[in-house]
C-alpha cells in the first residue's frame, strides 16, 4: 500500500513538495490508538531506539557502578551535535571503566554542530572517535563490558555478547524478532535490525509505562527516559529538534530521531509509544510528523499547541524572508 502524504512543503501558494509516511501510537497493553499507512512495514530504526539499546548499560548495574548522572545516561541514548561538553563526557565515561578514546569502534565523523567543527578546522585538529554522534552509546557499550567483566574488543559485532544482551532488550521490548533475517548494519558499525513500526511504538510505550516487563528492567526503562528528558542537550545539541521538543516538554515528553526520517517517542502520562517513518528519509518532515502527532494527542493543553507550532516551520530565504512553510498535511493536518 502506498502511504498518504503527511507533509507538504510551500513556496508562495504552491505545494512545492510532498513528503509520504507511517504513523503508529500504541499504548502499554499493545492496543492501537492511532494507525497511519503501513504501520506493519519492517523499517530500520536506527539511532531512534538508542534509549532501548541503553538498557543493559543500567540493568546490569554498569551505570551506577560508574556514578552515572542523568546526562551521562543521556549521552549513551544521544545521537549528540559534536559539542565540546559532549565529546568531554564521553571521553569522562570511558575513563571511568579504565578505557579511552582508542576503545571505540565507532569510526569518526566532523561534528554536526557547525560551531565545533569550525573550531577543530581553526586548530588544525581532524575529529576523532569521540566527535561521533554515537559516542555515548558506545562509551555505554564498552562500559557494560568492563563492568560484566567480558573483552570488549570487537562489541559492534553481532556474535559480541554486549549486542547479543541489546538485541535480546529490543525483542523482549518491542515483541518483534532481531535476528539474522532482519539484521544489518548501522552507520556507527553496529548491527540494526527491520521490525514494524507498530512494534517500535509498543516499545516505547513499555519503556515509558513498564507494562509487561519484569520489574528490573521496566525501572532501568524509566530511568533512562526520564534522564533523557532531564537533559535533553545531551541527547542531541543545541537548537536541534529533539532537544528544543524535549526542553518544552518538560519531562512530559521524550523524543527521539533515527536516520532515514524514522522517529520515536513517548508520553508517559498517557501511557503511549509512537514511531514513525518518512518515506523518503527527510528529517525535515519526520520532526513535524512527530510534533504534529504531539500536538494531536495532547489536544487542548496548552503543550499540544507548542507542539502544534513546532510542526509548521517557515521556509526562509537567505535573507531571511518568509516564502513558505513546511507543515502537516493530510490526516495529519
Amino acid at each position: 500500500m502506498a502511504n498518504p502524504v503527511l507533509v507538504e512543503v510551500t513556496r508562495g501558494d504552491i505545494v512545492e513538495s510532498r513528503h509520504r509516511g507511517a504513523v503508529a501510537v500504541v499504548d502499554g497493553d499493545g492496543a492501537t490508538v492511532l494507525a497511519i499507512g503501513d504501520v506493519k512495514q519492517p523499517v530500520f530504526p536506527r539511532s531512534a531506539v538508542k534509549a532501548i539499546q541503553a538498557l543493559p548499560l543500567v540493568e546490569s548495574g554498569a551505570a551506577d557502578r560508574y556514578c552515572f548522572s542523568d546526562a551521562d545516561i543521556a549521552l549513551a541514548c544521544a545521537s549528540h551535535a559534536g559539542e565540546p561538553e559532549q565529546v568531554s563526557r564521553a571521553a569522562a565515561m570511558l575513563a571511568r571503566a579504565g578505557l579511552d578514546e582508542t576503545s571505540l569502534e565507532c569510526g569518526s565523523h566532523w561534528p554536526s554542530a557547525e560551531e565545533a567543527s569550525r573550531v577543530l578546522a581553526r586548530d588544525g585538529r581532524q575529529p576523532d572517535q569521540l566527535h561521533n554522534n554515537c559516542s555515548g552509546k558506545h562509551s555505554g557499550f564498552l562500559c557494560t563490558c568492563v563492568h560484566e567483566g567480558v573483552a570488549h574488543g570487537g562489541y559492534v559485532e553481532r556474535s559480541h555478547r554486549v549486542q547479543q544482551w541489546v538485541a535480546e532488550a529490543m525483542e523482549a521490548v518491542t515483541g518483534a524478532e532481531h535476528g539474522e533475517g532482519n539484521a544489518a548494519i548501522d552507520g556507527c558499525s553496529i548491527p540494526t535490525y527491520a521490525v514494524p513500526i507498530s512494534s517500535l511504538a509498543l516499545g516505547f510505550a513499555r519503556m515509558a509505562t513498564g507494562r509487561n516487563l519484569p520489574p528490573q528492567r521496566a525501572a532501568a526503562a524509566r530511568r533512562i527516559l526520564a534522564a533523557c528528558m532531564a537533559e535533553p542537550f545531551e541527547v542531541s545539541g543545541t537548537g536541534r529538534a529533539d532537544t528544543r521538543y524535549m526542553e518544552q516538554g518538560g519531562g512530559r515528553v521524550f523524543v527521539k530521531t533515527g536516520a532515514e526520517g524514522v522517529y520515536c517517542a513517548a508520553l508517559p502520562e498517557l501511557a503511549l509509544g509512537i514511531a514513525l517513518k518518512c518515506d523518503d528519509g527527510n528529517s525535515r518532515a519526520s520532526e513535524a510528523m512527530v510534533a504534529a502527532i504531539i500536538a494531536r494527542l495532547l489536544d487542548k493543553d496548552e503543550l499540544g499547541e507548542r507542539f502544534a507550532a513546532f510542526a509548521r516551520t517557515p521556509v526562509l530565504t537567505r535573507k531571511g524572508a518568509v516564502v513558505g512553510e513546511i507543515r502537516p498535511a493530510g490526516e495529519l493536518a
